[in-house]
């Protein structure tokens, strides 16, 4: 299915994972709503949402870059109301915007608690809750969220239990909007790396250039992403893991996403 005249509104899509999904989308002709905080670029992170809406239209798509902090309900709501004004609606909802901190309970600060759930569980719900009325006129509409396979295995809990239910809680809506939203036509899936990816995320806050090394770029979600959002409503329901996606559309070599080639890559979370 083409993504002409398609309509993408994306979460923290300024940078990394986000980013690399806004252009390989834009590349196919679709229009792609750039909602994320940064409009001043940190030099630890780059982009900002003008640079990231001026590669989108350089790779052939257009752009509307809007400045939104998910955690306010009344960004969102005019977020997707500029959406609306220019492009006519919204098609697809990807929820990438998320915040991270691998700590244990008793070094988990409230207010980082608060930041991960604000973010990561009450800003999906209510970004994919403003979208909902434009996604049931939308062109093949699809729900798409950057969370993990609901692995139960306690290790994936007790070193960092926050992050983890903040996680799993976005697959749980993930899921749930797949059944809910089955009458309306509208596809929910979640996505998840199978190692890490080469972000300013991972460099800064878990690894450094060491882990860099073991990681793959973020243009192997965003073809994973291609591959979905060109599926009919009823491909739905479904916790991915990106190499299972590519290998439905008939990619089983993931060689060149390497960002050393031929290097050990390392699993990431929640992946056993």
């Amino acid at each position: 299915m083409s993504f002409q005249q398609r309509t993408i509104f994306i979460t923290g899509a300024s940078r990394g994972i986000g980013k690399a999904i806004a252009l390989r989308l834009a590349s196919k002709g679709a229009n792609i709503v750039i909602a994320a905080k940064s409009v001043e670029e940190d030099p630890r992170l780059g982009g900002t949402i003008y640079s990231a809406a001026e590669e989108v239209e350089a790779a052939g798509g257009k752009a509307l870059a809007v400045q939104v902090d998910i955690r306010e309900e009344s960004q969102i709501a005019q977020a997707v109301q500029q959406a609306v004004e220019k492009f006519g609606g919204i098609d697809v909802v990807i929820n990438n915007a998320s915040a991270i901190q691998l700590t244990n309970t008793e070094d988990t600060a409230a207010k980082r608690f608060d930041l991960m759930y604000n973010i990561n569980v009450r800003g999906t719900f209510l970004v994919t809750q403003h979208c909902l009325p434009y996604l049931k006129k939308g062109n093949n509409p699809h729900i798409l969220t950057l969370s993990p396979p609901l692995n139960l295995d306690p290790r994936w809990f007790s070193p960092h239990l926050a992050y983890t239910i903040s996680k799993y809680n976005m697959s749980m809506l993930a899921t749930g909007w797949a059944e809910e939203l089955k009458p309306y036509n509208i596809a929910s899936n979640a996505l998840w790396p199978a190692t890490t990816i080469a972000t300013a995320a991972v460099k800064n806050l878990l690894g450094g250039d060491s882990l860099i090394n073991k990681s793959r770029t973020p243009e192997i979600l965003a073809d994973a992403v291609e591959y979905i959002l060109q599926q009919p409503a009823s491909y739905s329901g479904h916790t991915f893991i990106d190499e299972e996606v590519l290998q439905a559309a008939g990619i089983s070599n993931f060689d060149k996403y390497a960002v050393v080639p031929g290097a050990k890559l390392q699993k990431d979370l929640f992946i056993s």
